[in-house]
């Protein structure tokens, strides 16, 4: 049981290549299972507040180690975080349909079941890896790390972290990532950096999706970039729509501006 926030990130995790595992009707077969086991007892309060610090700081060690491996082959990595259906996928997609041949791409696609995510991905042209977090509800660094060793992706590549779709635990996890982007659709209410602060307080980029259904919804973009450079100041705020193509020239500028560190 994971301290941080009450997940189970321990034997239901499976990092699968969709290349060479299937999935036959939900059921996955074949993929990484991590050994290590979790006390399912709930601790006192203070035995909790020691197991997260000890499991955040294991996970920073192992985030340095991976972002000096992505560093050492010059892979810009991209941790995208967002609630589910704010549009990752769909934006992954036309990414890699748009500036895949400038850009190379890979992805690591994290869901708690499937690979339907991976396989869009492959679709649309990309190498990607998924991992499959059982009843987990974020990525971390040794998750991630499994990954980087099926996916092996290229040298001087750009690597998309595709995380869980939650707006809460995902900001507490360093992957080892170049940069965070925050994703969040015109369906989901502009007070949603006010609630959830955190997320958008370690953003880099923050991206509003589905801007051609504004004409449909109601949503107040001006209270929603105050709300996020309120818990980031001066963070930039893109607006884009993946299916029609709005402020995406923008996004593959950033995209192009972001070497790996």
């Amino acid at each position: 049981m994971c301290a941080t926030c009450g997940c189970s990130d321990g034997p239901g995790v499976r990092v699968i290549d969709p290349a060479v595992q299937h999935d036959h009707g939900g059921h996955l077969h074949g993929g990484h299972g991590h050994g290590h086991s979790h006390d399912h007892d709930t601790p006192a309060a203070g035995v909790t507040v020691a197991l997260e610090i000890d499991i955040l700081a294991r996970n920073d060690d192992l985030a340095a180690v991976n972002r000096a491996r992505l560093a050492e082959l010059g892979v810009t990595a991209l941790n995208l975080m967002s609630s589910p259906g704010a549009g990752k996928t769909t934006l992954l997609e036309r990414t890699i349909r748009d500036v895949g041949a400038e850009l190379p791409c890979t992805v690591l696609e994290g869901d708690q079941e499937t690979l339907l995510d991976a396989e869009r991905i492959r679709a649309a042209g990309a190498r990607a890896v998924q991992i499959n977090t059982g009843a987990g509800c974020h990525l971390d660094a040794d998750m991630v790390a499994e990954g980087l060793r099926v996916l092996a992706p290229a040298p001087g590549s750009l690597l998309f972290v595709e995380n869980v779709g939650n707006l809460v635990c995902p900001a507490l996890f360093d992957l080892g990532e170049s940069a965070r982007v925050v994703i969040m659709s015109v369906t989901e209410g502009a007070d949603k950096p006010l609630k959830y602060p955190h997320m958008f307080r370690t953003a880099d980029l923050v991206l509003l999706t589905k801007v051609d259904l504004l004409p449909y919804v109601e949503f107040d973009v001006d209270a929603f970039v105050s709300g996020a450079r309120r818990a980031r100041p001066g963070v930039e705020v893109l607006e884009i729509s993946a299916t029609r193509g709005d402020g995406l020239a923008g996004w593959y500028r950033w995209l192009g501006a972001h070497p790996s560190t």
